[in-house]
């Protein structure tokens, strides 16, 4: 039970635990890249102005080719 909660996931996207590990991490520091440009954007229009859809989009091309479970 215990491999399921931590493997099935990882091996279904094809990547180890580590691997996962590491584009997850990797994954959430892009998003909060791209909330801080959003905010910051929020309080000064002319700055940052398409970064954050920027970030995104280049996080969805990535994932994009990955097979969920």
């Amino acid at each position: 039970m215990l491999a399921n909660v931590f493997l099935n996931h990882p091996r279904a996207v094809g990547e180890t635990y580590i691997g996962h590990m590491g584009f997850a991490g990797w994954f959430a520091g892009k998003l909060f890249l791209a909330a801080s440009a959003a905010i910051i954007h929020a309080l000064v229009p002319c700055l940052f102005e398409r970064t954050a859809s920027a970030i995104i989009a280049e996080l969805y091309e990535r994932t994009q080719n990955r097979t969920a479970e």
